[in-house]
């Protein structure tokens, strides 16, 4: 899965090409995004779950994580459930920082992988969770 053309163009549209890779520039925005939407997925799978075994949990707003990359530091918004039973696998409780996430992710889309192949490259490193992963991150 390449990522489309028309997309890079509306990434970069009004931005400094010589910030896209500076910090705080495009690659740290999209790390973010992707992050995030990577930890809603994981949550939402995780609610599913729980209500599969007859729980009543659902989301409760979020917390900021300062987390260092390879390249920055950033903040996210994690997710939180209600019965705090929500342990994030993309990023556990007490991590503060992603080990080789740059390299994950921009090999990634480098190669232009396809679902399955980025899954298979996240379960080799310990990020994904079952199913919840790509299909997820990226509705």
């Amino acid at each position: 899965m390449a990522i489309e053309k028309e997309l890079v163009d509306q990434l970069l549209a009004g931005r400094d090409p010589n910030e896209v890779f500076a910090k705080d520039g495009l690659l740290d925005d999209l790390k973010k995004a992707l992050s995030e939407r990577i930890l809603n997925a994981e949550l939402d799978e995780h609610l599913e779950e729980e209500r599969d075994e007859g729980n009543a949990n659902r989301r409760n707003g979020t917390s900021k994580k300062s987390v260092l990359t390879g390249t920055s530091k950033m903040m996210l918004s994690i997710p939180r459930d209600r019965a705090g039973t929500f342990d994030p696998k993309l990023i556990a409780k007490y991590q503060r920082r992603f080990p080789d996430f740059d390299d994950k992710i921009i090999s990634m889309y480098a190669r232009g992988m396809t679902v399955r192949e980025v899954r298979g490259h996240l379960e080799v490193s310990g990020t994904s969770r079952r199913h919840w992963s790509v299909e997820n991150s990226s509705t």
